[in-house]
Order: structure tokens, then sequence, then C-alpha cells
């Protein structure tokens, strides 16, 4: 028989020759955002604080009675004792949504707490951060950003001619946003360009925010990465990125809405709130 001519090709660790490239492993994520255990104080402590029991049941009876829409409930910490707002804040916990207005010479700080629709509202001069006011809302988002995100200035300049040398599409989407903004009326739904499924040129992301300009609120939301909003200087626009737990940019979205869907709180997640928050009032009579 003829012999069968089958090359022999050595296998195994060091039989292959070395082009100098190691493996890399895809990067992990970092891990989402959790929130803290809030550790309850003994209802002998609270007992001794009559300002901070008070404060609590007026925040379940009014979280149990609020609804999606209706105006928010602000209730104000001032008279609070310092031991009293400890106490308070022991409660409340942190919770994933940060915001920020800016407001001429003061700053809104505002806070989620762990328990949805319940956020804490800190006015601080704009100048060395003093504080100047301290209150809890009850809302799906507090007033603050719904009456002062924007200022009035529903003009866009849709001008291609002055636009910078190697823009695309943002004349385009300079002119499909000031004919929403003109369209726009409350309780519309959104209208929502997704950049992220466009060929944008770096000059294309420069000139939108240079046209549209930056607004006083910010909003941060943590969870498994972040979303982060912002109001920008034309009415009723809103640029949102989500970004993964590394930090890496996946969503890039313009909305023309009154607020964001994403940034409200939801109807189901308020209602288990004011039931955690029964149960926790309950522990002190």
């Amino acid at each position: 028989m003829k012999p069968i001519d089958i090359p022999v090709v050595p296998l195994g660790p060091g039989s292959q020759p070395d082009d100098g490239d190691a493996f890399e492993f895809m990067e992990m994520p970092r891990g989402m955002f959790q929130h803290e255990i809030v550790s309850l104080p003994e209802p002998e402590n609270i007992g001794k604080l009559p300002a901070a029991r008070q404060l609590l049941q007026a925040l379940h009876q009014g979280i149990s009675d609020y609804r999606c829409g209706q105006p928010p409930v602000h209730l104000g910490m001032n008279h609070l004792t310092a031991e009293e707002n400890s106490l308070i804040n022991q409660i409340l916990g942190e919770g994933e949504v940060s915001i920020t207005v800016e407001r001429g010479e003061t700053r809104l700080q505002i806070q989620e707490s762990v328990l949805t629709g319940l956020w804490r509202i800190q006015t601080r001069a704009a100048a060395d951060g003093h504080l100047l006011d301290d209150a809890i809302e009850i809302a799906d988002i507090p007033a603050a950003v719904r009456e002062h995100s924007f200022s009035g200035d529903r003009a866009v300049d849709t001008d291609p001619a002055t636009l910078p040398a190697g823009v695309q599409n943002s004349p385009a989407l300079l002119v499909e946003i000031a004919d929403a903004i003109a369209a726009f009326r409350p309780g519309r739904p959104a209208h929502v360009i997704n950049l992220t499924l466009l060929p944008l040129t770096p000059e294309d992301l420069l000139a939108l925010g240079e046209r549209l300009g930056v607004g006083p609120t910010t909003l941060l939301s943590r969870g498994y990465g972040n979303c982060r909003i912002g109001a920008t200087a034309k009415d009723n626009v809103w640029w949102i990125k989500y970004f993964n737990s590394q930090d890496v940019l996946i969503l890039n979205t313009i909305e023309i809405t009154a607020i964001p869907e994403v940034a409200l709180a939801a109807q189901e997640d308020i209602d288990d709130s004011a039931e955690r928050l029964g149960e926790i009032t309950a522990m002190y009579g």
C-alpha cells in the first residue's frame, strides 16, 4: 500500500511560535451603586426628640397621600436640633439620585433618600456654601427642577453659515430641535434624538453644545453605571448621557420634554416608600 503523507505537527505548550502578544482579559464591570444599610435608632432615643418624631409622622402622612404629578409637599427642617437632624439623616439615608440647581447667588443641593419620593433639599450660598435653608420634599421630582431649570429661551440659532468647518449632521439636528421646541406642549410624549445612532463628528457635538448652551440643573442617577441629565439653556431641552460601570458612554440622547421620564419617581416606588416609612414610624409609637 502507498504510504499516506500526513505531516507531523507538534502540539502542546511551547510547540507554537511566540509572537509576543499576551492574551488580555476584558476589564470587568466595577460593580453597581448599592444603598448603605440604614441603621435605625432605638425607640427610646427618638422618644426624647419630639420634633423629629413629629416630622416622621408628617412625612408618612404626606407620602401616603401623594400621587405623581401633584404639587410637592414641603416640610421644613430648620427648627430641628443638631441631634434631631442627625437622627433624620440616619433614618432617611442616601439614595441614587443627586441634583444641583444653580439659582444666581444660591445653589440648591438635592439628594434623594433611600425612600423614593423623599428628597432632602438644602439651599446654600453660591459664594461660600453657607447653609440658608434645609427641608424635605415629597415629590416625583423636586419643585425646583420644574421651576428653575429653564429661563424662557426658546430661540435656537440654526444658521449653518456660522457653524465651524467639519460639521456634518448638526445643522439638520439644530433645525429638528428648533421645530420640536416650537411644537412642545405639556403632556405630549418626549421628542427624543438618539445621537448614538448618528454619524457625528467632534465638530458636530461641539456645535450642538455651543448652540444649545448649559442650563442651571444637573441630575446624576447612580446605579449599574451612571445616567447624567443636564438641562440646556433652551426651554425643555435636556441632554442625557448613559455610562456603563466602566464610565464608557453607551447612549447619548437629546430630549425635548418638560422632565425626562428617567428622572421621575414612579408611583409604585413611592407607594413602597410609604409602606416602609409606615413600618418605621410604627416602631416609635
